[in-house]
């Protein structure tokens, strides 16, 4: 209990900071966190809340080492931007990272991780 309340601190201070980063909405920064609107806002507000659940952890994991490798995969704006921009890579269809990791839940943020990594090892 103690560590996962620990852990949470920790997430949600990186989480709310890339959802900064990426621009994203109230829906979206809810809907990839896996908690309802009203939550993501107290979060924002940085009322107390309940510890994150081992699921929302392994969400801020996937999520945050995209966004770390994306900064070291381009060293300007882009790196923010890029969960935005609709993408024709085999993972996203023509749709925005954003979006298709929403759809796909943790399956699909953990894949879009080792895409950025696969990426970042090609060059």
């Amino acid at each position: 209990g103690e560590d996962r309340a620990r852990l949470t601190q920790t997430a949600l201070k990186a989480f709310v900071k890339l959802a900064g980063h990426w621009g994203m909405s109230n829906p979206e920064s809810a809907a990839l966190l896996g908690v309802s609107l009203s939550t993501w806002e107290r979060i924002k507000r940085s009322e107390r809340t309940e510890p994150l659940s081992q699921d929302q952890l392994t969400r801020v994991s996937a999520l945050t080492g995209t966004f770390k490798g994306l900064h070291l995969l381009f060293a300007d704006e882009m790196a923010d931007r890029w969960p935005q921009l609709p993408n024709n890579g085999p993972l996203f269809e023509n749709r925005r990272p954003i979006d298709a990791m929403i759809e796909g839940g943790i399956p699909r943020m953990l894949e879009v991780r080792r895409y950025i990594d696969a990426v970042r090892g090609s060059l």
